[in-house]
């Protein structure tokens, strides 16, 4: 442990207001940082709201309220912490101004906490489900029943229109493919900026699922940027530069998933982005 300056100290974009820090540990658990806030952004359905699960679990570390499992490796070790404030403080970490919650608060408290933490971490995060009964502090048996869970009630969820914004064929069609096993239409495939504009002014999608660089040069950003300007739609960025969005800089998107993608953390992205969103209960005109 050693000295710091009285003012806050920032980890991994969360502001910290503790004054004696151990070094070394913040440093082990800064790569995981960008990755323990998105899925805590996911989990809550709110960035403010993830963000203060995490600020309260890395000054609970700090302060030796809690501690890092010495058998568990960091990134798992780090997630089990969050866990254990959410388990035992629950609602009482809500930002102020939460109180009653939005539409996305009270559908996120029709999944039981358990199942939801389960589906996400495997399939959004992408530990194994023997890292997740870890995490969970459950059986390995009792990971599979949740996510089962979890994922039957995604999926009674209505379906939706969704536009592709991705200027890879054969990435494209993947994608379509997955969208439409589940049960969603897709409407257009954008390969450009300009494209997709245009295809949102022909309909209105449901969701949106982007890439960040396209076909000509433009990007897949400044094309949510121009849509969500006018439409009130869930997006989900797509990217093999997960970095360029993960930067504390902007407001970050709560659903991130890395190229090459795994057919199921798509699903379970879509899954999360409808289930959050406050106009998921209908279908977009």
């Amino acid at each position: 442990m050693m000295d710091l300056p009285r003012e806050p100290i920032l980890v991994g974009c969360i502001e910290l207001e503790r004054e004696e820090f151990d070094l070394s540990l913040l440093a082990r658990l800064a790569p995981h940082l960008p990755y323990v806030r998105r899925y805590a952004r996911a989990l809550t359905g709110d960035q403010t709201t993830g963000d203060h699960y995490v600020r309260v679990a890395l000054e609970a570390l700090a302060a030796g309220d809690r501690v890092l499992e010495a058998n568990l490796t960091p990134r798992v070790a780090l997630y089990h912490v969050f866990h254990a404030i959410w388990l035992t403080s629950g609602a009482q970490l809500e930002a102020p101004g939460d109180e009653g919650g939005d539409d996305a608060s009270q559908r996120l408290m029709r999944i039981a906490p358990r199942s939801r933490q389960a589906f996400l971490l495997t399939a959004l995060e992408g530990f194994t489900p023997s890292e997740a009964a870890q995490i969970l502090g459950v059986e390995f048996g009792d990971v599979e029943r949740l996510i089962a869970e979890a994922q039957a009630e995604i999926d009674a969820e209505l379906a939706t229109d969704v536009l592709i914004i991705e200027d890879e064929p054969v990435i494209a069609a993947d994608i379509e493919a997955l969208v439409t096993e589940i049960g969603h239409t897709v409407v257009d495939i954008a390969a450009t900026r300009t494209e997709a504009v245009d295809a949102v002014n022909r309909k209105t999608p449901g969701l949106v699922l982007a890439d960040i660089q396209l076909a000509d040069g433009s990007s897949g950003i400044d094309a949510v940027k121009d849509i969500l300007a006018r439409h009130d739609v869930p997006v989900i960025f797509i990217t093999a530069f997960p970095e360029r969005l993960l930067t504390g800089e902007r407001p970050e998107p709560t659903f991130l998933i890395t190229k090459p993608f795994q057919p199921e953390t798509v699903k379970a992205a879509i899954g999360q982005a409808l289930f959050f969103h406050p106009r998921n209960t209908r279908k977009a005109a």
